[in-house]
């Protein structure tokens, strides 16, 4: 009886259903639209700090470094007086720790044994500047304009005071050098799973063996080696040490930790820093746990500074944190008052829809039916409806959700450089995460396509969503019903 006076209702009044249905689902669909962004923002961060970071990196530990003391900390070059005549070129380069103060090797075993620590590996970050070129002599060329010989008396006649000297300039010659400047970075080959270099993925060639711990090979970022003419087989030489490209490798998102990358023990003997790292990369045994382990680096390793992908985030600006933004407080926000109104409006309606059926509700009393029995019509009606305006939302929301996903906007994320002060993490790159090859203080903006991706969970939030309205709408008119009485009905007769 109850389903079938239900649906015989429902027909009656189909269209005062459908605006209690398409109040609900517009609060419905904006809740599955603004919760399926905020997801598509937060996977777009982890797009982000996961290319600056690296694969199953939880946190760094890097130590600032210190200002310099003087100048002669500055690279100095220096080159031969060699005979200018001869058209061979000089170069030299100079090969330096960047960005931190160097650890000992012995840190990354100290900080792999600390409690909740699953690996620790150590990485070393340099710069090297190459000046090449040659020097040319100048041509003297004598001045055709003038005598240059003696004026105003011969040799020993004191009037003149002419010159033997010839009179003339120097044209031409000077000296032609050109500067090159790239980032190298030292891995620990012995632990692929650990450092930046698992954030690329190799394209052409190889990774490195976990035996090439001191073997004069290198990987070349995708980037350097199309602007350098570099493929796999080719041959690039540091500090007159020559290295064999093994493969190329593509950042998965944003810029290269470095611009190539060389075993960890030989690119220590390249910049002289034997058994030093200016990174370590460290993985917790537990995610939830992170936090924990890094009061306990900090506390145990002192003059440390250790990062996590959360200070991280916090350092992330650009359009992507302001639209963050936006999702996580002006849109919650305004889902919640839409829902709200939703609901309130939803409540009204029914209560005034219940007070349009005084004389049925009423008649209905009068045959027997208890109080409790008319409210929980009227509940079961409202729950329909939130039913049906739930269905109706998450249609909606999922086609917006698919809209955005479509059009994928691009947002700019911007993880700006900080210097040699390790704010930022112990960043390859120089100053912090995100800085580029050879740019210690630039910022690095990264592009990233927005998706909305819904989830199991955002469509049960929308079906609880529209129980939960159809509860409350039934909660108005059942209470209006619930009051009624059959001499309501009777005042009603004309």
């Amino acid at each position: 009886m109850f389903f079938t006076y239900l649906r015989r209702e429902l027909r009656r009044r189909r269209k005062a259903a459908l605006v209690v249905a398409s109040g609900l689902a517009l609060g419905i669909a904006l809740v599955i639209v603004v919760n399926s962004v905020s997801s598509g923002m937060s996977k777009a961060q982890d797009k982000v700090l996961q290319s600056l970071y690296g694969l199953g990196t939880d946190m760094t530990v890097t130590k600032a470094a210190e200002p310099a003391a003087n100048s002669s900390e500055r690279p100095r070059f220096q080159f031969d007086a060699r005979d200018s005549d001869s058209d061979e070129e000089q170069s030299t380069d100079r090969v330096m720790v960047q960005g931190f103060q160097t650890l000992a090797s012995s840190t990354v075993t100290k900080v792999g044994s600390q409690t909740g620590v699953s690996d620790a590996v150590g990485g070393l970050s340099l710069q090297v500047i190459k000046v090449s070129g040659q020097f040319t002599r100048g041509q003297f060329q004598q001045d055709q304009s003038g005598s240059g010989g003696q004026q105003g008396g011969g040799p020993g006649q004191g009037g003149g005071g002419g010159s033997s000297r010839p009179q003339g300039e120097v044209r031409g010659g000077g000296a032609d050098f050109d500067v090159n400047n790239y980032s190298v970075y030292g891995a620990d080959v012995t632990k692929p799973a650990l450092g930046p270099l698992t954030s690329s993925k190799i394209t052409s060639g190889r990774t490195f063996k976990t035996t090439e711990t001191d073997a004069k090979v290198v990987v070349a970022d995708t980037s350097y080696a199309k602007e350098k003419k570099l493929k796999v087989g080719s041959t690039v030489t540091i500090k007159g040490t020559k290295f064999k490209v093994i493969g190329i490798a593509t950042p998965d998102s944003g810029d290269a930790a470095a611009n190539l990358y060389i075993p960890l023990q030989r690119a220590q003997t390249l910049a002289d820093a034997k058994d030093k790292v200016t990174t370590i990369y460290v993985k917790a045994t537990d995610s939830q746990r992170i936090d924990s382990v890094k009061s306990t680096i900090q506390k145990n390793i002192s003059g440390t500074t250790v990062t996590t992908s959360a200070d991280l985030a916090d350092t992330v600006s650009g359009s992507l944190s302001t639209a963050s933004s936006l999702a996580t407080s002006v849109g919650k926000w305004l889902s919640i008052a839409v829902l709200v109104a939703a609901f309130l409006v939803a409540g009204l309606l029914t209560s005034s829809a219940v007070s349009r059926r005084v004389r049925e509700f009423g008649t209905l009393k009068a045959l027997g039916w208890k109080s409790g029995r008319v409210t929980r019509q009227v509940v079961g009606e409202a729950v329909v409806n939130g039913l049906l305006g739930g269905a109706l939302g998450i249609a909606v929301g999922l086609a917006g959700a698919y809209v955005v996903t479509a059009i994928s906007p691009t947002l700019q994320a911007q993880l700006g450089g900080g210097g040699g002060g390790g704010g930022m993490g112990g960043g390859p790159a120089g100053g912090g995460f995100g800085d580029g090859p050879g740019r210690q203080t630039a910022s690095t903006t990264l592009d990233v396509a927005l998706t909305a991706p819904v989830s199991l969970t955002t469509v049960a939030l929308a079906v609880g969503l529209a129980v939960t309205g159809g509860l409350i709408a039934g909660a108005f008119g059942g209470w209006r019903a619930s009051r009624l009485r059959p001499a309501d009905a009777l005042r009603r007769v004309e």
